[in-house]
């Protein structure tokens, strides 16, 4: 499996936006699912924007229409576009990729980078 590496978080005022970086040591197959995925102590993580195969979007609750994902293929690294950030958008944000077992579909996601921090401010 592939090793994930995010970087590009940092602390912004509400209405700014960040874009998160996901580099992986191999190239990231469409045929599988990759996602982002956020945290804050004491609650579970939950998924922010995944990518089933074929490029199915699946968002989390309240960032579809703020958050959007792209690809680099020649980097081998997913990006999160994150803009109209609010005080609730604070986490460690964390890419995670898992095996595609059907179009909608997938593994757990248990390979996951170390996460970036974001903190949005008031």
């Amino acid at each position: 499996q592939a090793r994930l590496v995010e970087s590009g978080g940092g602390s912004v005022q509400v209405g700014g936006s960040l874009r998160l970086s996901c580099t992986a040591s191999t190239y990231i197959d469409s045929n599988t699912c990759i996602g982002w995925f956020r945290q804050v102590p004491g609650k579970l993580r939950e998924g922010v924007l995944v990518r089933y195969r074929d490029g199915l979007l699946s968002y989390g609750d309240s960032v579809e229409g703020r958050f959007t994902i792209s690809q680099d293929d020649t980097e081998n690294t997913l990006y999160l576009q994150m803009a109209s950030l609010k005080l609730e958008d604070t986490a460690m944000y964390y890419c995670c990729q898992s095996a595609s077992l059907s179009t909608w579909t997938c593994d757990e996601f248990k390979n996951c980078g170390q996460g970036t921090q974001v903190t949005v401010s008031s």
